[in-house]
């Protein structure tokens, strides 16, 4: 089994930056892909981004050129960096991990409100 403990949510102006953290623990060995979902009250959830364990990366249209998905292997651990936040980004942040080749864990989920 895979745990995942979100961070970093909260309250920020237009514009402004966030940097979410999910931190892995248990059978760690085993985590391939990690990453990120989200979603806004009312809408279905999406995909915002994710890494692999080899370090490739890949983004939906609506986050690309904004946010980042750095992630360190050695802490277990896989950020969002989100800048030139919008309006429209403003959702429930969900990360996950993909492990044992077929199963995925999901974290709690943190809030993020952009809004002046």
């Amino acid at each position: 089994q895979v745990q995942l403990v979100e961070s970093g949510g909260g309250l920020v102006q237009p514009g402004g930056s966030l940097r979410l953290s999910c931190a892995a623990s248990g059978s760690i060995f085993s985590i391939g892909a990690m990453g990120w979902y989200r979603q806004a009250p009312g809408k279905e959830r999406e995909y915002v981004a994710h890494i692999t364990s080899g370090g490739s990366t890949n983004y939906a249209g609506s986050v690309k050129g904004r946010f980042t998905i750095p992630r360190d292997n050695a802490k277990n651990t896989v950020y969002l960096q989100m800048n030139s936040l919008k309006p429209e980004d403003t959702a429930v942040y969900y990360c996950y991990a993909d492990y044992l080749g077929s199963a995925r864990a999901w974290g709690q989920g943190t809030q993020v409100t952009v809004s002046s």
